[in-house]
């Protein structure tokens, strides 16, 4: 998050030692997941803890503020926000599909619109902030993570439609699309932080353009992007074209960026688009091994890009992004995770596939993360928001907690409930299995 400034490390210079702690958090970052596999520790956790020794060291390393640089932090989030959402959409079996996502459409349809109206009223009410900062606020902290999310989502691409289980597919499936479904509320953080100076009306314009057009142009153009690559890499005319067959997973990057680009370019949510377009991948051969490359190679980018942007978020942890914090702002963050988003989540599953265990472990599971310093960074390229230290605060803070919670708990609470689930199951079923 965050700008080198020049300089030395004593007799060491600065980029030497930036190459060897980025080195470092690479090699860490191919170990730890088998290490730490069922344990009650995730990989985040580790980095944050790393980021931030290193940086409370006296050693000279860059500044780790994002709101003194909002734009790099910006385009840092952005990479690894789509790269995961790439991944997410290539590793989910199941097809679209408007009753067998059921779940995945009550979240996003009651749970975030639920949660991020909370935030915000207790974020105007309790402490104090405009009524743009607060609805920027529950903008942000409203998705939920594709990035550091990996615990309690679906695993790599297979050849079975129902494969995964109602808990992993949900928060894997919510955490693709809400990510670009958050950004219309986002939209109206800044055009009533705009309004509030130049006291023009916004709400139409916000309507048609932020909500309608730009979902609509999203979901469009990524379908029709990823139905187009995925002829191109499974049934292209020309066989040298089709270029699953020579197993390149680079192309994963290609799908990415060109399904974003187009997107944007038209107007719409890249977000959206680069999800939508990994299903359209997806769908055009599911079972081909192809899929299995490309998410394998997204998955290793975005692993590389979690780990700068931990380290340096531990960094801005101990350099002082926590000092606006408020003791109201911190309490909204705990009600957030602890009782807002479990509470309207559960409501929210009523009458959805799952059992009500599935749905309460669904619902206490909604990591924040990466994507919310995204938002944050890019309504400051846009607008002016008093308070903006105090919405930082708050939601460095709600990451924080809910990465090292999330992370302690989701390894025994997943283990408790496939126990479950697997002493549910009908001899027929076990068999099956």
């Amino acid at each position: 998050m965050f700008c080198p400034r020049a300089g030395q490390c004593g007799l060491v210079q600065l980029p030497d030692l930036l190459f060897a702690i980025f080195g470092v958090g690479a090699l860490l970052a191919g170990i730890l997941p088998r290490v730490l596999e069922r344990r009650p520790l995730s990989m985040p956790i580790v980095f944050l803890g790393l980021g931030a020794a290193l940086f409370a060291l006296p050693l000279g390393l860059p500044e780790a503020d994002p709101l003194a640089h909002p734009a790099l932090t910006e385009h840092l989030t952005e990479i690894c926000v789509i790269v995961a959402l790439m991944g997410a959409g290539l590793k989910i079996d199941r097809p679209l599909d408007r009753r067998r996502w059921s779940s995945t459409w009550r979240l996003l349809g009651i749970a975030m619109p639920v949660t991020i109206a909370a935030v915000a009223l207790l974020g105007w009410w309790w402490a104090g902030l405009v009524p743009a900062a607060a609805l920027l606020l529950g903008g942000a902290l409203a998705p939920t993570d594709p990035v550091l999310a990996s615990d309690v989502q679906v695993g790599e691409p297979t050849d079975e439609e129902d494969s995964e289980d109602e808990v992993r597919f949900a928060l894997t499936s919510e955490a693709g699309l809400n990510d670009g479904l958050a950004f219309p509320f986002v939209y109206a953080a800044i055009a009533m932080a705009t309004a509030a100076v130049t006291h023009e009306s916004w709400l139409g314009e916000w309507a048609l353009k932020d909500v309608l057009y730009k979902i609509v142009v999203g979901a469009v153009g990524g379908l029709l992007i990823g139905r187009l690559l995925g002829r191109l890499f499974f049934r292209a005319r020309n066989k040298k074209l089709r270029l699953a067959h020579h197993s390149e997973g680079f192309l994963a990057l290609a799908a990415t960026f060109l399904a974003y680009g187009l997107v944007e370019v038209a107007g719409g949510y890249g977000f959206l688009a680069v999800f939508v377009a990994a299903r359209g991948i997806r769908s055009a051969q599911r079972s081909h091994e192809y899929h299995q490359v490309l998410h394998d190679f997204a998955e290793q980018i975005e692993r590389l890009l979690t780990v700068l942007l931990l380290l340096l978020l531990g960094g801005a942890a101990v350099g002082g992004l926590l000092s606006a914090l408020t003791w109201e702002a911190a309490l909204i963050g705990l009600a957030l995770v602890f009782v807002i988003r479990p509470v309207a989540a559960f409501l929210s599953l009523r009458g959805a596939p799952g059992h009500p265990a599935e749905h309460w472990v669904i619902a206490c599971f909604g990591i924040r993360g990466i994507g919310t310093f995204y938002y944050l960074a890019y309504a400051m390229g846009h607008a002016t928001f008093p308070g903006v230290d105090v919405v930082w605060a708050t939601a460095a803070f709600v990451v924080l907690v809910s990465v090292v919670l999330h992370g302690v708990a989701v390894t025994p609470v997943m283990r408790l409930l496939d126990r479950y689930n697997e002493r549910s199951r009908t001899p027929e079923e076990r068999h099956a299995q």
